[in-house]
């Protein structure tokens, strides 16, 4: 995790307080400011890239244990392991072929099966070896050169073997979701049909019982002779495997894209197998389609583990949010678990998920007991790991690449290391503008300073940046460090200005005239220009209403750095020099009385400044202007009129706006509309005809668009 501290309260780390505040409370003042990406949590660092290191308990970098890769495997693609008396036996893929890993990096292939993958094997104390072939599986027994087959349960899946404490073999299926044991003679039975997809994982435990995981609707099972009952409907879809210690059961369960089994229900019924069975896609590898055991709409978690204690109680010990699980397992008192896709190891201590190792980008599919350390089973690049029981000499960790939304300078970077005699840790930064370091970023840099931080001022700006650190010699510790930087300021940029239809005006969203006549609060004082008051809050809402002789000005403005910005209204004839409307405006509308300007044509200007968030020398301003507006204060004139035998005739004219309404009253009754002599209303000078009528007052009304309106009383005119 990245995170950028917002206020003066997350001051909280001493190490970095004197100087990281100070930062802080300057961006109190300016908006586009110094930002700090700080990395010094467990979470945060685990976000970056390990080579020959590791996060210990206390959250912070130190070299790594050295595991050394004693074997390589040559197949393409690895599932399974078991511990043998030689070894490690090893289930793979695509050719079917099950190996024996030696204690010496030995490789030898057992035997192969046609049915190209072998995703469960185990091995007996009588020196047995099992391997369960899919599609159409069956189980082979293997021992002195001979290979038989020993069980064939007529299921196109086996996902997993457990050998009993009393030699018995019990075999996980899909996709009927079939549980069978199977004697030493080979005669197998049906234990337990789930209901479920798939039995996707097994655990015999020494007390003859044993566990049992689902894929499809992610039950935990516990069976107990040839009893099974439930002991957890996990909201994840499958459990894909069980440890157990220190009077706990542990279980990791998915819900990823990347899951050997496909859940997804099939397109249509053509993708049935023909008998009636659900399609089930199962991928060569870890890297299974976008489909897996992750159902469409789900939205939690990855992976979790699950703790299921001895009373019944089920916890979640830790969520991967983004990772998929593969291995499990408790040795040297303590829960281990592996993952994909890149290959990472953590065991569980103090309540914290600890990386212990990084496997380059291989994923971990198998753990098995050792010493001093679990034996690591990788795929994608197949290859065993033993611990070597000693730390690394030297390793590396890289950052996460940080996105600073726009061009940025770096200015400082900082840390809190532990250093002993002998030891050393050696910082450096790039930066770029593409998102994926390539070759247009800078050459790492290396940051030298002597107590905890460095100038990055010879660093070329980026809008991302990443950090490193080497590690070497005896014990060095990093605990945390603090990049800061600014973003490069950039020029507001003014996307929107209008003049709104004259008398709209702009207020809260609110506001309640009830019918009364809506006033400025007071006069504007500094000028000759009457304004209504602003909204209190520039984001608050706003309506409009009319307000005859009022015009107003919208605006909308972005700012790449998010500064805070400030508006200056200008007012000129067209040609004419620029004079102040308003200055200091924080809201993105002004509305204010026209009617002091004399009538023509205006243009209005919009300056913003982003100065409130910058120095002076750094501060940058857009502008915009508006096509010619008019403002036109006065009522049409009435040219003539003349009264003939049945009709009057009227001349109307304005000067600078079309006329828009005619209407007539008689005797103060209801206002009627009056055609004009073309039949339209929209020139600067329109001819009347009105039928007579009789009446003690008879008004005509003619308005503009500007909404200026001049009456007269035809009963008048002789």
């Amino acid at each position: 995790m990245l995170s950028t501290p917002k206020t003066l309260s997350h001051c909280r780390r001493p190490a970095y307080a004197a100087l990281s505040c100070a930062l802080l409370a300057a961006s109190t003042l300016f908006a586009s400011e110094v930002k700090i990406l700080r990395v010094d949590t467990e979470s945060d660092f685990r976000a970056g890239t390990f080579e020959g290191v590791s996060i210990g308990s206390d959250g912070a970098l130190r070299l790594a244990e050295r595991a050394d890769r004693v074997a390589q495997l040559e197949e393409p693609f690895v599932y399974d392991a078991a511990p043998h008396p030689l070894g490690l036996v090893v289930g793979t893929g695509n050719a079917g072929r099950v190996l024996l890993v030696k204690e010496d990096g030995e490789v030898e292939t057992l035997f192969e099966l046609e049915e190209g993958s072998v995703y469960a094997v185990a091995a007996d104390s009588d020196g047995y070896v099992y391997a369960g072939s899919s599609p159409d599986g069956r189980v082979v027994r293997f021992r002195d050169g001979n290979v038989e087959t020993y069980f064939e349960p007529e299921q196109k899946y086996i996902w997993d073997l457990a050998v009993e404490a009393n030699g018995g073999l019990l075999v996980a299926t899909g996709t009927e979701g079939k549980l069978f044991r199977v004697d030493r003679e080979g005669n197998g039975a049906l234990v337990h049909d789930s209901k479920d997809v798939h039995i996707r994982s097994l655990l015999a435990r020494p007390d003859g019982s044993a566990l049992l995981g689902t894929a499809g609707e992610g039950l935990i099972l516990e069976l107990r002779g040839d009893s099974v009952r439930t002991l957890y409907d996990a909201a994840h879809p499958e459990v894909i495997g069980f440890a157990e210690g220190q009077g706990s059961v542990y279980a990791a369960v998915l819900a990823s894209e990347a899951s050997l089994v496909d859940l997804q229900p099939p397109p249509s019924s053509s993708s049935s197998n023909g008998n009636g069975e659900p399609s089930v896609k199962v991928e060569e590898g870890t890297t299974a389609a976008a489909a897996g055991s992750r159902r469409s709409g789900f939205k939690g978690s990855r992976s979790e583990v699950l703790q299921l204690s001895s009373s019944g109680a089920v916890d979640v010990v830790w969520r991967f949010e983004k990772e998929t699980l593969f291995a499990i397992g408790w040795f040297r008192e303590r829960l281990w678990v592996g993952s994909g896709m890149g290959g990472q190891l953590y065991s569980y201590r103090d309540r914290q998920m600890i990386l212990e190792k990084d496997l380059e980008e291989r994923q971990i599919v198998g753990l098995i007991d050792g010493d001093p350390g679990p034996v690591l089973l990788s795929t994608d690049a197949g290859a065993v790991y033993v611990f070597a029981g000693r730390t690394e000499s030297e390793g590396t960790y890289v950052s996460k690449v940080f996105d600073a939304a726009e061009p940025a300078r770096f200015g400082l970077l900082r840390w809190t290391a532990d250093q002993p005699r002998g030891s050393r840790a050696q910082f450096a930064v790039r930066t770029g503008l593409s998102s994926e370091p390539d070759e247009t970023w800078s050459d790492w840099q290396e940051a030298v300073g002597s107590t905890g931080e460095a100038s990055l001022s010879d660093l070329p700006p980026g809008r991302y940046a990443q950090w490193k650190v080497d590690l070497s010699g005896d014990a060095p510790l990093v605990r945390g460090v603090e990049l800061s930087y600014r973003q490069l300021n950039r020029r507001p940029e003014i996307t929107q200005l209008e003049v709104l239809p004259p008398g709209e005006i702009l207020v809260p969203a609110n506001f309640n005239p009830s019918n009364q006549a809506y006033e400025p609060m007071s006069p504007n004082k500094d000028g000759i220009f009457t304004t209504l008051s602003p909204a209190r809050d520039r984001n608050e809402r706003s309506k409009s209403l009319f307000k005859l002789g009022y015009r107003t000005l919208r605006w909308t403005v972005t700012d790449p750095n998010k500064d805070s910005l400030r508006y200056r209204l200008e007012l000129r004839r067209p040609g004419a020099d620029w004079l102040e409307l308003a200055d200091e405006l924080d809201a993105e509308h002004f509305s204010f009385d026209s009617s002091v300007l004399p009538d023509g044509r205006y243009e209005f200007r919009l300056v913003a400044t982003d100065a409130e968030s910058n120095v002076e020398a750094e501060t940058l301003t857009a502008e915009r202007v508006t096509e010619p507006v008019v403002v036109d204060q006065t009522p049409p004139e009435i040219v003539s009129i003349e009264k003939e035998s049945d009709r009057w005739v009227v001349v109307v004219r304005d000067a600078l706006s079309p006329l828009r309404r005619v209407e007539l009253s008689v005797d103060a009754e209801r206002w009627q509309a009056v055609a004009t002599a073309d039949g339209m209303i929209d020139g600067l000078t329109e001819r009347l005809e009105i039928p007579l009528r009789t009446g003690g007052l008879i008004t005509l009304r003619v308005a503009d668009a500007a909404f200026n309106s001049r009456t007269i009383d035809l009963a008048s005119v002789n």
